[in-house]
């Protein structure tokens, strides 16, 4: 009896292991920084996971509005940072806000006038890095066929696998001051910028999708 309990405690030691080791495993398999990507990486937006938000002031309350399925490639080269790139382009047409009448509005050329200048483009001039994932862009925004320089605060997540392949998520904000672009429109008989105000918060979240050589 006493040999029976010696073995039978071996075994269970011996189970007690085993049980552990996936878990072991799995851990470190799992690492903070996510999948290996080169120094040099071009990205591509996801459109289907990716938007353009503002809010504009109405009077005493908020409009939020989104322009959809935002396109852009961005080359990141985390050696020099300096050397990397940003390209952006927004459908004019795409512009929500949830009241058909509005969108109509501005659409036509009280506004963005989307038949003469459908898309508004990004294209970055300056590229810094403030800490892991944190990023200052400058570059040249061109909206209703004014262009004018804008600065984007960029956090970026680390690299994450998904669909088979390696993404990562952005949000970029910045404002812009409408009238700087020509987007002048008031409502009659109100003072300027009740209505409509000056000054849009622009938030951009958007999917990227690493693409290869």
């Amino acid at each position: 009896m006493r040999h029976t309990a010696l073995y039978a405690s071996a075994w269970l030691c011996v189970l007690a292991c085993t049980s552990r080791e996936p878990i072991k495993q799995q851990a470190a398999s799992t690492t903070p920084d996510g999948p290996p990507v080169p120094p040099i990486s071009k990205w591509v937006v996801d459109p289907e996971n990716s938007s353009v938000s503002f809010v504009c002031k109405h009077v005493l309350s908020n409009v939020r509005g989104m322009f959809a399925q935002p396109a852009g490639t961005i080359t990141l080269d985390d050696t020099t940072v300096a050397n990397s790139k940003i390209d952006a382009t927004i459908q004019v047409g795409s512009i929500t806000t949830g009241v058909e009448e509005r969108d109509t509005h501005l659409k036509g050329a009280d506004f963005f006038d989307a038949s003469k200048h459908p898309t508004i483009t990004f294209a970055s001039t300056s590229v810094t890095k403030s800490n892991a994932t944190s990023y200052a862009v400058t570059g040249d925004l061109t909206m209703h066929g004014v262009t004018k320089p804008l600065t984007l605060a960029v956090t970026a997540s680390a690299p994450f696998m998904h669909a088979a392949g390696i993404r990562r998520g952005i949000e970029a904000t910045t404002s812009v001051n409408r009238k700087d672009f020509g987007l002048k429109w008031e409502f009659p008989g109100e003072a300027p910028g009740v209505v409509v105000g000056d000054t849009i918060q622009i938030t951009i979240d958007a999917e990227l999708m690493l693409q290869g050589d």
